[in-house]
């Protein structure tokens, strides 16, 4: 396996040469491995591996330690490998240039050529992040080594089009039931049929008028709505239930207790069975180390509306933030994308932080 991975190369050209090693989450090896050589070249980092995930860190003894961290597996592959420049030279093509590959990139470089921060820095690196929660490498990390993720302040280098997002929204999965009574289909009066009785459900969820709370000075969009239905028995029962799966993504201003009781409420009368969920995470923007960032990248910091890892460090009791090159539009998409410029700017500017 060749396991030779430049970190010298500009921002770009090491995203592309990171898009060009597949990495579909349950198929990470071979990128973590050379991801892992390279940092084992570089003197002032201490490394960890756990899987396919990998944590690097100095060990400077300084006051105040932040975390960058980012996912290396991506989505399936849709027609859009190896990676290319546009014809202007300015975007970069390629499964996962976006989501998120160019962010690894900043990360490598500034891991590779910071000696000798301000502070102490841990660049986590992880897999499973596009899949089920239980495959995702920062949540086995938590579990199995919590001590190698702490720090005062975590970045994680989602694509954000270089504008930092706080926090993160909650979501879940609910199950919504309709019920009615089995009959011939030619006799149909002798039953009830679910599948007509789950129109309410529906009617509920066109209805709905979402919630757009201010959390810590950032304003979130909540949503409801309906992922899957199924239902029917056989092509001549009346069938006696249907199920309608609603995703709710709601506000950090609310627990994962509360915004199930609101779904309760939202659907009294119906049978509710929560299937999943995970909790949003706060701005946490005010925090003295994401004052010093804010400070470094400027601009008007935003709410991120999707769920992101963030969530797992507040959990372990630090503020995070999302910031990182690329539209989060258009992650998974197969025309996906990243400015090349942008990629160069995220790096300048979290250097500018991490030496003060």
């Amino acid at each position: 396996m060749d396991l030779d991975l430049d970190l010298s190369q500009d921002p770009a050209a090491l995203t592309a040469a990171l898009v060009d090693i597949p990495s579909v989450s349950g198929d990470e090896d071979r990128l973590a491995s050379m991801i892992d050589a390279a940092l084992r070249r570089i003197p002032h980092l201490e490394l960890f591996r756990d899987g396919n995930a990998m944590v690097a860190r100095t060990t400077l003894g300084r006051p105040e330690r932040v975390v960058l961290a980012g996912h290396i597996d991506t989505v399936p592959i849709a027609d859009n490998l190896p990676a290319r420049l546009s014809e202007a030279g300015d975007l970069l093509y390629g499964c996962g240039s976006c989501d998120m590959k160019s962010g690894v990139a900043v990360q490598l470089r500034l891991a590779a050529s910071l000696p000798d921060p301000r502070c102490d820095v841990t660049y986590v690196f992880y897999d499973g992040e596009e899949v089920e929660a239980e495959r995702n490498g920062l949540l086995r990390l938590s579990r199995n080594s919590p001590e190698l993720l702490d720090g005062d302040l975590a970045v994680l280098l989602e694509p954000t089009d270089a504008i930092i997002e706080g926090g993160c929204q909650g979501t879940m999965r609910a199950e919504v039931r309709a019920t009615g009574e089995r009959a011939h289909s030619a006799r149909s009066w002798n039953g009830s049929n679910a599948i007509h009785a789950a129109g309410p459900i529906l009617d509920v969820l066109r209805n709905y008028v979402a919630r757009e709370p201010e959390v810590e000075g950032l304003r979130y969009h909540e949503g409801l709505n309906a992922v899957y239905i199924s239902g029917g028995v056989a092509g001549n029962v009346i069938p006696d239930e249907c199920v309608v799966t609603v995703n709710h993504r709601f506000a950090p201003d609310r627990t994962v207790e509360q915004a199930q009781d609101y779904v309760r409420k939202i659907f009294a009368g119906w049978d509710v069975t929560f299937t999943d969920w995970a909790a949003g995470a706060r701005p946490g923007l005010t925090d003295p180390a994401a004052a010093t960032l804010l400070a470094a990248v400027g601009g008007t910091p935003r709410a991120k509306f999707g769920w992101t890892d963030v969530a797992r460090f507040s959990e372990l009791g630090m503020p995070a933030v999302n910031y990182g090159p690329g539209d989060p539009e258009l992650a998974h998409s197969r025309g996906e994308h990243v400015p090349v410029a942008q990629i160069a700017e995220v790096e300048s500017r979290l250097r500018t932080w991490l030496t003060g």
